[in-house]
């Protein structure tokens, strides 16, 4: 691997401004950003309709003994020529290849999708996690999906949290938006979005030397 690339990975709370951090560090590093991207690409790595890893991504309960047993009792035909019969955790892993080989060939954001987990072994990764003050979140959240009341919004916040974490939970040895599982935890209300970037970017500088 070339020593000079490096990725940066986001993991964050609905409505924190994770994805505008995202996207703002990828302007400002001339790299990639890869959040529903990675549906698309997984989809045409596979030869699987999108459908499959919109159901999976960070939405499905993931049961222990639905995933698992789902995949012990399965052959690996079985798994491929009946797609109804796709368990998670082989969408995952086509999900996660997709993921390594973006990072081996180039510098690159990755936002959620477990991606610090799958890229553990990389040598030049940072690992951050976004949250936000609550009324912040509901602010962003009710104007992003179009919702009428605090009620909703902090309902569907949530929802979403907890799916985020269940995927999360699930498919890693971490605990999602817990300390440990990051190199950085940074609350974007308290210096703005603009001024987390560059607090993001001075860590990651920090962290792996001149970008």
């Amino acid at each position: 691997m070339d020593e000079k690339k490096y990725v940066i990975n986001i993991g964050r709370q609905l409505g924190s401004g994770g994805h505008l951090i995202g996207e703002e560090l990828s302007r400002q590093l001339g790299i990639p950003l890869y959040d529903k991207e990675l549906i698309e690409l997984a989809s045409k790595e596979s030869g699987l309709g999108k459908e499959f890893f919109e159901q999976m991504d960070e939405k499905k309960t993931h049961s222990i003994f639905g995933g698992f047993f789902g995949l012990r009792n399965s052959s690996v035909d079985e798994i491929y020529l009946n797609e109804s019969y796709l368990c998670n955790e082989t969408l995952f892993k086509i999900q996660s290849d997709v993921i390594r080989e973006l990072a081996e060939k180039q510098s690159c954001i990755f936002i959620g999708r477990c991606a610090d987990y799958v890229l553990k072994d990389h040598p030049r990764a940072v690992n951050i996690f976004i949250t936000a003050d609550i009324e912040d979140r509901i602010k962003r959240v009710s104007e992003t999906y179009h919702l009428t009341s605090r009620d909703k919004a902090l309902t569907y916040i949530k929802k979403m949290d907890k799916k985020r974490a269940g995927y999360y939970n699930y498919y890693t040895d971490k605990k999602w938006g817990v300390a440990e599982s990051y190199h950085l935890c940074v609350n974007s209300s308290v210096l703005g979005i603009d001024k987390t970037v560059a607090f993001i970017r001075r860590f990651a500088e920090e962290k792996l030397g001149a970008l």
